[in-house]
Formats: C-alpha cells, structure tokens, sequence
C-alpha cells in the first residue's frame, strides 16, 4: 500500500516522504532496527537531503525512529506505543463528545450521518482510501466541534499517525466479509445516537465501548502488535 496522494494536497515534499515512511514502519514494511540512510531516502524519492531530514525530524518527534549522524534507526510501533495513542485519542474524544452533549448539536448530527453514509458506501465498494478518509473525517469533526484549542493541538500531535493506522486498519477491515465492515459502521451509528440522546452516561458508555473495541481491532491489524 503506498500512502494516498490526495491525503498530501498542500503538503511539503518532507511533509509527503515522512508520510510514505511512516505507513511503511508501521505497516511492518519497514522493520525495527532498520538503519534508514539519507543519501538512499533521498534517491528513492529523488529528493534533496533537506527534506529528508525534515522527515526523518517528524518521525523522530513521533517515536518511530531513533536519529542518528547521516540517518536513523527504525523504532517501530509495539504493543505499548499503540495502547497509549488510543489512550490519548480516548482522552481526547472522550472530552469532546461529553462536551458536545449540552450544545445544539442538530447541524453537525447532519453532517456526522452523510459521513457514516459515505463510509458504508466506501464499504460496500471495498475502497480503502475512501473509507478510511471518511473515518477520520468523522472524529476529526468531533473533535472541531469541541471549540478547545488545547484539545486541539493534543490532536494535531497524533493526527498524522492515527490517520496512517486507519490506513492499515481499513485495509484489513475491508478485506473481510459484509458483516465486518458493517460492524464498524454501525460502531459509528452508536456513536452518533449517543449524542441524539444529549445523555452524558450513554455518550460516555458508547465512547468507552468503542474504544475498548477498536484496540482489539488495532492489535490484530498491525504486524509483531499481538
């Protein structure tokens, strides 16, 4: 799987080697222990060295490599990295979708349905991009909602490895029967009827359920994780 490029409109030629690298280790392509050097990056890419280190940066920032003189280690994503990214995005959405339980929340119901309902549609035709994008979408729009620039940041500081995980998920997901792909949508559909209900227990319940659920899901998609 190569990493989208209508994922990378605007970005940065670092910005775009850093994401193809990145869903190679966390994919298992790439493995741990791996020495990446800059002067073979920079040809893969036909790149200069300089956005080469500014990948290498962001994925050091990350944890998923070790810097070193002329190149770095490959760290990889083990068992304890992915239970703490959804600690975080549990933490993280958690707050959001309570926050959202007092507001007039009608106006953005709307929009979280169309998303669920292009996700199915993305299901049903087994494409991965789609389905993963719109996933994203969906509690990215959440997490916008929140109006909590903490929150926020907290957020962009995960985004870009999230986004690469549902990637690897997707993929998996998708390549089961109906009922699989199903499952994960309706797991958005109760998601969304805990915030019609404006109950704070029963969004709190719903959210913790599905997180509980995609670790699970987590631990079986990515290689050396279970």
């Amino acid at each position: 799987m190569k990493f989208p490029s209508s994922w990378l409109k605007g970005s940065s030629l670092g910005e775009s080697i850093a994401s193809e690298l990145r869903l190679q280790i966390i994919s298992g392509f790439i493995k741990p222990d791996t020495v990446l050097s800059e002067n073979r990056i920079a040809a893969d890419f036909g790149a200069s060295r300089s956005p080469v280190r500014e990948a290498l940066k962001t994925l050091s920032n990350e944890g998923l490599i070790t810097l070193q003189r002329m190149g770095a280690v490959v760290n990889g994503l083990q068992v304890q990295d992915i239970e703490e990214l959804y600690d975080v995005r549990y933490l993280i959405e958690s707050f959001a979708w309570k926050r959202l339980a007092s507001e007039d929340s009608a106006p953005l119901i709307l929009q979280l349905r169309q998303i669920i309902d292009k996700m199915e549609l993305a299901g049903k035709h087994r494409d991965v991009v789609e389905f993963a994008y719109q996933d994203l979408s969906f509690h990215e729009m959440i997490i916008t909602a929140a109006h909590h620039t903490r929150i926020w940041h907290l957020w962009l500081s995960i985004r870009q490895i999230v986004m690469t995980v549902m990637l690897i998920t997707t993929e998996q997901v998708l390549s089961q029967d109906d009922y699989k792909v199903n499952y994960v949508v309706n797991k958005h559909r109760k998601l969304l009827a805990g915030l019609e209900s404006k109950d704070p227990y029963i969004i709190a319940s719903n959210v913790e359920e599905y997180f509980e659920d995609s670790i699970q899901t987590l631990h079986t998609s990515i290689p050396d994780s279970h």
